[in-house]
């Protein structure tokens, strides 16, 4: 899988000098508002599955989310019911001794360049190890409006049997709460700022109220995935 190179790092004023690679976005926005072509999903769920192939050397990378205080905090937050924290922390329980899976840790379009060489992936601050299915449970977030790609996503994150299938609806209402949070924050701050706003704010407070609502009826499909996985335990 192509990355860019590094070429210089100043840690002091948290800087970086990468590599320019050739391409494009797979998408310029977080969440697409239309839905991507199909090829391009092809190549980028394509290069997602690569990446989730590597096993690098011990030691190289750590785990960047501890999936116990996670839950905890979203609980905490009013993001996750009573019956949620105790149908996670079941599903948790059951994939103690599940081998990780290295991710890119932020698999979005928007990472993701289409060059003639093939796909190639930036902006790696959060790899490591996650439950196995964190990144597909990030694509299959970001793309609400592509159907068919999401049921590929969900069948490929399945295929390994009942604890892969665990593992992804973990990741899945993590992503997804976490996402809910972003946004709820943002819209919050948008109906709050006195500024007086011109019609491309007041657009793009409609698309986020929109995003908002597509996210917490993905939320609630997800939830419903995830007592009827419970069920079967």
């Amino acid at each position: 899988m192509r990355v860019p190179r590094l070429i210089a790092a100043d840690p002091d004023n948290c800087t970086l000098v990468i590599e320019r690679m050739p391409g494009r976005p797979a998408a310029t926005q977080r969440h697409p508002v239309d839905s991507p072509p199909r090829a391009d999903v092809r190549a980028a769920l394509g290069a997602i599955c690569r990446v989730n192939l590597w096993r690098p050397p011990a030691g190289m990378f750590d785990m960047p989310l501890d999936y116990g205080k996670r839950i905890a905090r979203f609980h905490e937050l009013g993001l996750l019911t009573d019956r949620d924290l105790g149908d996670l922390q079941k599903l948790l329980h059951g994939l103690a001794h599940v081998q990780g899976q290295f991710c890119h840790g932020d698999a979005l379009l928007s990472n993701i360049l289409l060059s003639p060489a093939g796909p190639v992936l930036v902006d790696w601050d959060q790899a490591g190890w996650y439950l196995p299915g964190y990144d597909l449970a990030t694509l299959w977030t970001v793309l609400g409006d592509a159907p068919v790609a999401r049921r590929q996503i969900s069948q490929h994150a399945q295929a390994a049997g009942p604890a892969s299938r665990d593992a992804f609806l973990v990741n899945l209402m993590l992503v997804l709460t976490r996402e809910i949070r972003t946004y709820e924050t943002a819209v919050q701050r948008s109906m709050q700022d006195p500024t007086p706003s011109g019609p491309g704010m007041a657009d793009a407070g409609e698309e986020q109220r929109l995003l908002l609502r597509r996210l917490h009826d993905d939320c609630a499909l997800a939830r419903r995935a995830v007592r009827a996985a419970v069920g079967t335990r």
